[in-house]
């Protein structure tokens, strides 16, 4: 520091023999630099510490280590859902079980094989199985019930510890986005489940056309029940509320439990959202025959036709078109096996050339929309698998087609405050999803 100083003065010399002034503070920093060099600059070999340092040696002792077992004696215990297709070997495999007192047990046991064949994709197990590939315990669901299929190793033999409710719980789930290009691409992105992104679709079907009228920015908001079995997700349940925002309206539903026990959705001032009766009671391939006069396929001269043809695969499922009472079902002469369903308001619906009735459908008997009443076939004067399909407005024959349907009866009264009372708080969650706050006076559509 000191030569390169003095070099530095040396060719300033050279350069003019007329003496620099260096400023004050220059000096101050040069002055008190150089101090700090003086200060914290050590000898070399000086040791510059204020005390001598000692050497502390300690023998430590080696930790005392517990010898374990060679190899684990505890259980593995397996929670896992059960897939389609699986059988008791599948299952046995996937969880390493290697035990021919178990598989000898589980094929002779009628109540193991019962539940066996009706095992179901989704649903979870529960297995305890030994290091050795023995197994200690297995829980299996029951069908479609709650309860559970429980078998213990006792010793070198198997027994039923009987049979056990399971822990099946409900959970209320909540999810919302943003459309871009679809709908589906959308729920799948927020983590929607299909089944509830096809329900979802279905609700608003009579208001919004999926495939043409949605627009990028579009916003759509779902709350609905998720199924779960000891601790596992297997399944959905209803959507409780949904919520659609396109191209600047909105529609809103909320799930509502009718005195009957009929589950209807309906908008936030009370009116059904979809039509009482149905125009299409079945998925069809095309319509085969229309309302009015024609060419008798058979009888090959001029009749009314008082119904609409829809051409369907023998075995499609025909659905009742609304709610109502079943007053008919048999066979009539050239309609073949046939339904009719009354409906309020003098309203009928007549469903002809069935190939079957759904199980349980009986004169009397109530249904609701949606229900599947019978099947596709081509019984009475038919040419080809078709159902024939009439509505009757005071037993006179209308156009199914162009009829102007009946909406469903909006709420009023006590059963207006009572949905309101359910519609509360799914409607705030709702808003939640928007992260907007809303009032019942404002939620009407």
């Amino acid at each position: 520091m000191r030569l390169r100083e003095n070099g530095i003065l040396a060719e300033s010399q050279r350069q003019s023999s007329k003496p620099k002034r260096i400023p004050l503070s220059a000096a101050v920093f040069v002055i008190s630099l150089l101090g700090v060099v003086a200060a914290t600059a050590v000898p070399p070999g000086e040791s510059g510490l204020s005390f001598v340092p000692e050497s502390v040696v300690e023998d430590l002792g080696a930790p005392g280590l517990e010898a374990l077992p060679p190899e684990p004696t505890l259980p593995f215990v397996y929670n896992e859902r059960i897939r389609s297709g699986d059988t008791l070997q599948s299952i046995f495999r996937r969880l390493g079980v290697a035990d021919e007192q178990a598989w000898a047990f589980m094929n002779t046991s009628k109540e193991a094989n019962q539940v066996l064949r009706q095992l179901r994709a989704g649903r979870s197990l529960v297995a305890m199985v030994a290091p050795d590939g023995k197994l200690v315990s297995l829980n299996l669901p029951v069908s479609r019930s709650s309860e559970r299929f429980v078998v213990k190793r006792e010793g070198d033999a198997f027994a039923l510890s009987g049979s056990s409710e399971a822990d099946i719980d409900t959970l209320v789930e909540m999810r919302g986005g943003v459309i871009t290009h679809s709908l589906f691409g959308a729920t799948d992105a927020a983590g929607v489940p299909d089944s509830v992104a096809s329900r979802f679709a279905e609700i608003f079907g009579t208001q919004i056309d999926f495939s043409r009228d949605i627009r990028s920015g579009d916003r759509f908001s779902v709350v609905y029940e998720t199924i779960y079995d000891s601790g596992v997700p297997v399944r959905t349940g209803r959507i409780l509320a949904a919520e659609f925002e396109n191209q600047g309206d909105t529609y809103r539903v909320v799930l509502h439990r009718e005195a009957d026990g009929n589950e209807v959705y309906y908008t936030p001032d009370g009116r059904g959202l979809n039509q009482a009766f149905l125009r299409y009671p079945l998925e069809f391939t095309r319509i085969s025959s229309n309302f009015g006069r024609r060419m008798h396929p058979i009888h090959k001269r001029w009749r009314s036709h008082n119904g609409t043809d829809f051409a369907a695969p023998t075995g499609t499922p025909v659905k009742a078109s609304s709610d109502g009472r079943v007053s008919f079902v048999g066979t009539q002469n050239g309609y073949g096996k046939t339904v009719v369903i009354r409906h309020r308001d003098g309203y009928s619906t007549l469903y002809a050339h069935l190939n079957g009735f759904a199980k349980g459908v009986h004169k009397g008997q109530r249904v609701r929309q949606g229900d599947p009443i019978a099947y596709v076939g081509m019984t009475g004067w038919a040419t080809g698998p078709h159902l024939h399909y009439e509505i009757r407005i005071n037993n006179v024959p209308h156009d199914p087609l162009k009829i102007a349907l009946p909406p469903v009866k909006p709420l009023e009264g006590k059963a207006l405050a009572e949905f309101r009372a359910v519609a509360e708080p799914m409607l705030d969650r709702l808003a939640l999803l928007n992260h907007q706050p809303t009032t019942l006076a404002a939620r009407g559509d």
